[in-house]
């Protein structure tokens, strides 16, 4: 990622996979065009509803370059790595109750779960709505979109 990238706040930061195994953000983003954070928990209800779609999404769309970075709102760890081994893709989520978490929560006012923002991958916002883009659009035309 270019040094000036608005995902510099990402640096150094270390993303973890549904087994518990870590993986430095700058190699799982590495080639990516869009960066897609998912804010979900299991305790709520449309989150448990819209997260089948989305790994749907992530099997047709991953191949074209993009990563999801799942923000947990679970109560703890052990119920968001549950969370992700029973039915998320095989993306990656940030540290439980991670400062980074907050931070990106806190900046693009996410107040209700489950959201989906995308960002290109210099740190260009494309959309804060992208839950609703995914229930509604072809993955492909998506991502061609979210791209153009």
């Amino acid at each position: 990622l270019p040094p000036t990238s608005k995902m510099d706040l990402l640096s150094g930061v270390k993303l973890s996979r549904s087994d518990g195994t870590n993986v430095e953000v700058e190699e799982a983003l590495a080639g990516k065009k869009l960066v897609l954070f998912y804010f979900s928990a299991h305790w709520c209800p449309p989150c448990r509803m819209f997260t089948p779609l989305l790994r749907d999404f992530y099997e047709e769309a991953s191949s074209l370059g993009i990563e999801i970075v799942f923000v947990s709102s679970d109560r703890s760890r052990d119920s968001m790595l549950a969370y992700m081994k029973e039915s998320h893709g095989p993306w990656f989520a940030l540290e439980h109750n991670s400062d980074i978490g907050h931070q990106i929560t806190k900046q693009y006012n996410i107040s209700s779960i489950p959201t989906l923002v995308v960002f290109r991958a210099d740190g260009t916002l494309v959309t804060i709505n992208g839950r609703d883009m995914v229930t509604s659009k072809d993955p492909l035309q998506l991502v061609k979109m979210w791209t153009a």
